[in-house]
C-alpha cells in the first residue's frame, strides 16, 4: 500500500490540491489552444506574446492591481499593436511581432529595474508559482477557459479554415483579419491564465510541447486538441508530483515531463514507422 500512500500524501495539503486543480486546467487549456498555435507555426508569436505581458504584470504589481488584469491588458495592447504594424505593405508579420515583442519586454524589464524593492517578488512572474496558487485564482483560470471554449466551439469551423487555408476564407468572404485577430486574443487570454502556473519564462512549452506531441499521433485538429489537452494536463500532474518529491520549481518539472513525453512519443512513433516499413516490405 505504499505506492497509494506516495499517491496521496501531496493531497493532505489544500495548497497542493489548488496547484494539482490549476495543473490540470492550464494544462489542457494550453493544449487546446496551442494546437492552433503549432498548425499554423505561431510559435515565435506565442514566444514574443508571453514576453509582451510583462510590462502590465509589472505594473500591476507595484501598484497592487490584480496581476491577470494588468497581463490582459497588456497582451490586449500588444496583440492591436501587432495586427496594426502588420497591416503595413512594408512589414512582415514576423517584423510586427519582433518590433512589438522587443518594445514591452524592454518596458517590462525598465519598469522592475527601477522598482528595486520589488524585484525579488517579482520573480514568480517570470517563473511561475504554482503552489502560490489561491481559490480566487483558480475561479479566474476557469473563468478564462470557459470564455475560450466557448468561443472556439462558436467559431470552430471558422478556425479551422483559418489553419489550414486562408484563401478557402477570401473565397467564402468570411472576415479573416477579424478571425485572425480572436485567434490571437485567445492565445493572448490563454497565456495570461497561465502566469500564475509556469510563468512567463515557461509558458510557450507549455502551448507548443503537448501540441507538438498530439500532432506526431494525429492529424485531425480535432483529435489533436483531444490528445494535447490530455498530454497538458497529464504533464501538469505528472510534473507536480516529480517537483514535489525532488523538491525543484514546479513550473520546471511541469515543462521537463511535457518535453520528456514528447521525446518518448517521437521515438516510439520513429519507431513504429520502421517495423511496419520492415513488415510491408516485399
Amino acid at each position: 500500500m505504499q505506492w497509494i500512500e506516495w499517491f496521496t500524501n501531496p493531497l493532505t495539503y489544500q495548497f497542493m490540491q489548488r496547484a494539482f486543480a490549476a495543473a490540470l486546467l492550464v494544462g489542457a487549456l494550453c493544449g487546446i489552444i496551442g494546437s492552433y498555435v503549432v498548425v499554423r507555426g505561431m510559435a515565435f508569436f506565442g514566444d514574443a506574446l508571453s514576453h509582451t505581458i510583462l510590462p502590465g504584470v509589472a505594473l500591476a504589481f507595484v501598484f497592487g492591481q490584480d496581476l491577470f488584469i494588468g497581463g490582459l491588458l497588456a497582451a490586449l495592447v500588444s496583440v492591436v499593436g501587432i495586427n496594426w504594424l502588420a497591416s503595413h505593405p512594408r512589414l512582415s508579420n514576423d517584423t510586427a511581432i519582433g518590433v512589438v515583442f522587443v518594445t514591452m519586454f524592454a518596458l517590462g524589464i525598465a519598469i522592475i529595474s527601477s522598482a528595486r524593492s520589488y524585484s525579488a517578488d517579482l520573480a514568480h512572474i517570470l517563473f511561475g508559482n504554482l503552489l502560490g496558487v489561491e481559490l480566487r485564482d483558480l475561479y479566474i483560470l476557469v473563468g478564462y477557459g470557459v470564455v475560450v471554449l466557448v468561443v472556439i466551439v462558436m467559431f470552430y469551423k471558422e478556425l479551422l479554415i483559418l489553419s489550414f487555408d486562408e484563401t478557402l476564407l477570401r473565397v467564402l468572404r468570411l472576415p479573416v483579419a477579424n478571425l485572425r485577430l480572436l485567434l490571437l486574443l485567445l492565445i493572448a487570454l490563454t497565456i495570461v491564465a497561465s502566469l500564475q502556473t509556469v510563468g512567463i519564462s515557461l509558458v510557450l512549452a507549455m502551448l507548443i510541447t503537448p501540441a507538438a506531441t498530439a500532432q506526431i499521433l494525429t492529424q485531425r485538429l480535432h483529435l489533436m486538441m483531444i490528445w494535447a489537452a490530455g498530454l497538458g494536463a497529464g504533464s501538469g500532474v505528472i510534473g507536480l508530483y516529480v517537483s514535489y518529491y525532488l523538491n525543484f520549481s514546479s513550473g520546471a518539472a511541469i515543462v521537463l515531463t511535457s518535453s520528456t513525453i514528447f521525446i518518448v512519443v517521437l521515438i516510439g512513433q520513429s519507431l513504429f514507422n520502421r517495423i511496419s516499413a520492415r513488415q510491408h516490405a516485399p
